[in-house]
């Protein structure tokens, strides 16, 4: 392994400063610097200081001169505590201070008077000096957040006097130390974060005064031991977060002074001791992301200071006990995504203080509490995917500060309770897939914060409210299959900050009012209805417009050249309307156009000749009697292009095309008989998401087959990944997956989220062709590979700087513009893809946790709508963020680090950029440097060791974006 020059230059650094130093020292008049002093001049000689934190570490010109010899010279430097007479340090506080390197072995036995050691929240590395364990009169030890390293040092007893231990986020390995148990003094207790592995020492049960224990975020296994439940004195305890094996002790009922419980997702199994309602004095249980099994205890109503219950994601069944009606201090109770059934126990909308009830994606039925919302300040109701019926409760927002209310995928009936319209506290609607019906009786007008809203899939009727347009910060709306909904699309709708606007088969009439101030609209969506009139030139205003889809109207006249000169037009459906005239040139020049469907229309003259249009299946240009030229018949001679043949030979054309038409049906049909004979694996279906015509399942696989012969239509797909060619043209990438039957709702539910999540950074998701066996996932084919294939190509930072931001872009869309967030889950080069434009795309997204859903023990999580209290996300967007430093790292260095955690923990950040520099042909006085540091900044904060420390997409987006970090 090749060394770089600069680790090799550290150590003659370091002697050369420490050399210095001992100059300094020498020649102070008087010599009278205190043993203390020089030792902290030796400590400030061998650490790095990148921010200059230690720069009033210096000795003065005088400090031989009229000082007393029991003062310390170092008394007023910062982070140092003396004792009142300066004549003994008993505090040294170097936390966040930017530091770094590595500690030799006596570099602290001088203080032996010393009380409290603050090293946290810096960067120092390699092994934790064992001389610390010498001063024993420490009471406080905190070395959390930093990147020490290798076993963790035995001697940890001798501290004897210690009260506080943190080892909170640093990169241990082996085994927890035991012998921290024989500190009697111990009250807080943090190993986490740090990859410990092994099981909990069964001493840890031993602890005389222990208060706060956290185990929680490393790599523990085997079983939790039975002897925690000794630990009389403990009020908090965290354990989650490792492979444990077997099920909860029921000897951690005994801890009868816990208030905290936390051990999510842990790997356990088996039931819930009913023992745990022994501790009464508990007010949070946090035994989420397990495969618990069997009911929840009756008994858990005893625990009358419980305030957050949170079960979720485990297989337990059975219903909600009557007996959680006695909570009266519960505020949170999260079961979702379990096996549970039954009714909601009518006592639970009776709970004084409950704000946020999640119990979605299980098997309830019956109709939601009467109550609900009436004597409790409900904040977040998610009770979608069950089988719930009746109305929405009628209080449900009588405490005005409900903000969000998710009632998706059940059977609810009536009407849109007319207290909502008063609930100015709202932020996101979703009750799409219910039978809700009669007018959408809500006031827009009173919503200043309502962002998304989705009714579609419902029985409404009345139209779209006027009002609409009086919702300020609207980004999504969406009321698409409501069949007798009518009206016309209201004035000024389209002139919100809306993104989305959805409206498909609605019997909406009326023209087209015209577009005003739409610069962020991204997707509209107005198909099967009855829309007439001329799509109004001001469709220019949309200058942010990604897809349109107009199929199956009444529209009329020409096709506006301002909707093929829109930038970042992507998806065109125009098919099925009245549009006259010839097919703008404009489209032809379009760099971003990937679809455009014309079809059956009464357009005229030649398509365009561009090689966009030559690609494109006939398909999209059929029913248009007067237009000719590739793909369809070849235009003769005359003006405009237009084909002068006789009517004769036109309607022998169109005898020849109805018969093709005939025999590919009955081809179809035959192929379908042949695979039913055979015992298929189910009949095919076909889910197409926006920029996809409404293509069968029959004609996704009969393109398949036109790879690759086969004899039925069972596509002959080996590979996981294939390119085929759709009907109109459109080259897709093709992935291929298999399921089980009992896992393909569970699937499809993802799959429609993914296919949802559009950004110009992200490779669309155009549909899914499934049936009960396997499915084939349709992508965005782009021509110009992917990230791996061009990491060791020398390009120019603009074009690095351009291919990172865009990847920030792509992955801060998923995880904090998707509701609920979605997580890539396999970021790394080969799943960032390059269009026509060099622009990056991130690929592959999601598609790690549709293969948990089907293959894992543990059901993996795909998210909820109150992301926020859902950890389970939480630490899969994280690893999303140490993907993201590791592919920065790489772009950085044309591919040669490729381990970025190791690189940068490892390397001091002076080599490191100089390595960097030098592999960018940047000379250091250059002006781009400063760019680079910030990049190679960001790529350090995203790979820290601990989740929680590094930074948010979105917080690492403003960062590279040159802005400061926001809280």
């Amino acid at each position: 392994m090749q060394v770089p020059m600069g680790i090799l230059y550290q150590p003659l650094y370091i002697t050369t400063i420490t050399f210095l130093i001992f100059l300094s020292i020498i020649f102070v008049p008087g010599s009278a610097v205190d043993p203390f002093t020089q030792a902290l001049l030796s400590l400030k000689s061998e650490i790095l200081d990148n921010s200059n934190s230690l720069s009033d570490w210096i000795l003065p010109s005088d400090s031989g001169v009229n000082n007393p010899t029991d003062k310390i010279f170092a008394c007023s430097w910062s982070g140092v505590k003396c004792n009142e007479n300066s004549s003994l340090i008993i505090g040294l506080d170097l936390s966040v201070k930017n530091l770094g390197g590595v500690f030799s072995e006596g570099q602290f036995s001088p203080f032996t008077d010393l009380l409290d050691l603050n090293l946290s929240h810096n960067s120092f590395s390699e092994k934790l000096p064992v001389g610390i364990f010498n001063l024993t009169k420490l009471k406080s030890l905190d070395i959390s957040r930093n990147n020490f390293s290798g076993h963790f040092p035995s001697g940890i007893s001798n501290l004897v006097n210690l009260v506080i231990l943190d080892v909170f986020s640093n990169s241990f390995s082996g085994p927890l130390p035991k012998d921290v148990s024989q500190i009697e003094s111990l009250k807080i207790l943090n190993f986490a974060g740090s990859y410990f592995s092994g099981s909990i020492p069964s001493e840890f049960g031993s602890f005389k005064n222990l208060d706060f224990i956290h185990l929680a975020g490393n790599s523990l296994s085997g079983k939790i031991p039975s002897e925690l439940g000794m630990l009389k004195t403990v009020t908090h305890m965290e354990i989650g977060y490792n492979t444990y094996e077997g099920s909860i002790p029921w000897e951690l009922g005994n801890m009868s002074k816990l208030q905290y419980l936390d051990i999510a997702g842990a790997n356990l199994s088996g039931s819930i001791p009913k023992e745990l309602s022994n501790l009464t004095n508990l007010e949070s249980l946090f035994l989420f992301r397990n495969q618990l099994n069997g009911k929840i205890p009756f008994e858990f109503g005893k625990i009358i200071s419980l305030s957050s219950l949170d079960l979720s994601d485990n297989l337990l069944s059975g219903s909600i006990p009557e007996s959680f009606s006695e909570l009266k201090n519960l505020k949170l109770l999260s079961v979702m995504y379990n096996d549970l059934s039954g009714t909601i126990p009518k006592g639970i909308a009776k709970l004084p203080l409950l704000d946020t009830l999640l119990i979605w994606d299980n098997f309830f039925s019956g109709s939601l509490p009467k109550d609900l919302g009436k004597y409790s300040k409900l904040k977040y109701l998610d009770v979608s995917t069950n089988y719930f019926v009746g109305n929405i409760p009628p209080y449900i927002c009588s405490n005005g500060v409900l903000l969000k209310l998710i009632l998706f995928s059940n059977n609810f009936s009536g009407g849109v309770s007319p207290s909502l319209s008063n609930c100015s506290s709202l932020v996101r609607i979703r009750i799409e897939d219910n039978s809700f019906s009669g007018d959408i009786s809500l006031n827009f007008g009173n919503f200043p914060d309502l962002s998304y809203v989705d009714m579609s899939r419902n029985r409404f009727s009345g139209g779209i409210p006027a009002n609409i347009a009086l919702a300020s910060n609207l980004q999504y709306f969406n009321v698409s299959n409501n069949p007798n909904l009518g009206g016309i699309i209201p004035e000024k709708a389209l002139s919100l900050s809306l993104q989305n606007f959805s409206a498909v088969n609605c019997s909406i009439s009326g023209d087209f009012p015209p577009f005003g101030p739409c610069k962020s609209l991204l997707v509209l969506e107005l198909s099967m209805n009855n829309v007439s009139g001329i799509i109004p030139q001001s469709i220019s205003n949309c200058q942010s417009l990604v897809s349109i889809d107009l199929a199956n109207n009444n529209l009329t006249g020409r096709i506006p050249v301002e909707l093929a000169s829109l930038p970042s037009i992507s998806v065109v459906d125009l098919s099925h309307n009245g549009f006259s005239g010839s097919i703008p040139a404009k489209f032809g020049s379009s760099s971003s156009l990937k679809l455009l469907n014309v079809s059956f229309n009464n357009l005229s003259g030649s398509i365009p000749l561009e090689k966009s249009f030559k690609v494109m299946d006939g398909s999209a240009f059929w029913g248009n009697p007067k237009l000719c030229g590739e793909p369809l018949r070849p235009c003769r001679h005359g003006p405009n292009g237009l084909e002068l043949g006789s009517r004769r030979t036109q309607k022998l054309a169109w005898v020849l095309i109805t018969c093709g038409v005939v025999v590919l049906a009955i081809t179809a049909a035959v192929f379908g008989v042949l695979h039913f004979r055979r015992g298929g694996k189910g009949k095919w279906k076909m889910v197409s998401f926006s920029g996809l015509p409404r293509f069968t399942a029959n004609d996704v696989l009969r393109s398949f087959n036109s790879v690759e012969e086969a004899k039925d239509l069972v596509p002959p797909l080996v590979a996981a990944d294939c390119k085929a060619v759709l009907p109109t043209g459109i080259t897709v990438l093709v992935k291929k997956i298999e399921w089980r039957p009992e896992r393909m709702n569970s699937m499809l539910d993802l799959i429609a989220r993914m296919g949802s999540a559009r950004h110009k950074n992200l490779t669309r998701f155009l549909g899914c062709c499934y049936n009960k066996q396997m499915a084939y996932l349709l992508y965005d084919y782009l021509p110009n590979g992917n990230l791996a294939e061009r990491i060791r190509m020398k390009r120019d930072w603009a074009t690095k700087y351009k291919t990172i931001v865009g990847i920030a872009r792509g992955l801060c869309f998923l995880h904090h513009n998707c509701y609920p967030a979605i997580p890539h889950g396999d970021l790394k080069a080969n799943n960032i893809v390059f269009d026509e434009n060099m622009e990056p795309h991130l690929t592959e997204f999601g598609v790690k946790f549709l293969n948990q859903l089907n293959n894992g023990p543990l059901r993996a999580r795909v998210g909820n709508e109150t992301g926020e209290i859902d950890r389970a996300i939480e630490e899969e967007l994280y690893r999303d963020m140490y993907n993201f430093g590791e592919v920065i790292l790489e772009i950085l260095t044309n591919g040669k680090l490729s381990n970025a955690a190791t690189s940068i923990q490892n390397t001091s950040k002076e080599v490191l950029l100089r390595e960097v520099l030098y592999e960018n042909d940047v000379a250091p006085s250059n002006t781009v440097q400063e760019e680079i540091k910030l990049v190679l900044e960001v790529a350090s904060l995203c790979t820290r060791s601990r989740s929680s420390d590094r930074p948010s997409m979105e917080e690492a987006l403003k960062l590279l974006s040159g802005l400061k970090k926001q809280g």
